[in-house]
């Protein structure tokens, strides 16, 4: 139930971290990026073997996608900006508003009509 309040919260530190280093070292505003991506990997091979291969959990109900596009909007906020202050301010509200809307693609398949004992239903209920 909180997964729409503490994903995004939690996720945006380790973006923040390596978008710092990055632009403090090299001046690249890839930082969240990377590290996004990075987490992708990660996260697909925790999901591969941990819910596919030692539960048999079906694999297209587990997505970590959604934070690819809250890191390209994190990096291009502060690649248009170059300021802390509005990359803080514009891109931690934008990270959190596109959790919800990068979500979508994902639960699409799961917003198809069924009936169940006389009762239209989605599937996602």
């Amino acid at each position: 139930r909180l997964w729409p309040t503490v994903t995004p919260i939690s996720a945006i530190c380790f973006a923040a971290a390596a978008q710092a280093f990055f632009w403090k070292r090299f001046r690249l505003p890839i930082g969240a990026t990377t590290v996004v991506l990075a987490l992708l990997i990660g996260e697909w091979i925790n999901r591969y073997d941990n819910f596919w291969g030692w539960t048999f959990f079906p694999i297209n109900l587990v997505f970590p996608s959604a934070l690819v596009p809250m890191g390209f909007w994190l990096d291009a906020v502060l690649l248009l900006s170059g300021s802390w202050l509005v990359t803080a301010l514009i891109g931690g509200l934008g990270w959190g508003l596109l959790f919800y809307l990068s979500n979508w693609p994902a639960l699409a398949q799961f917003h198809q009509v069924t009936e169940l004992d006389g009762v239209l239903l989605t599937l996602a209920d």
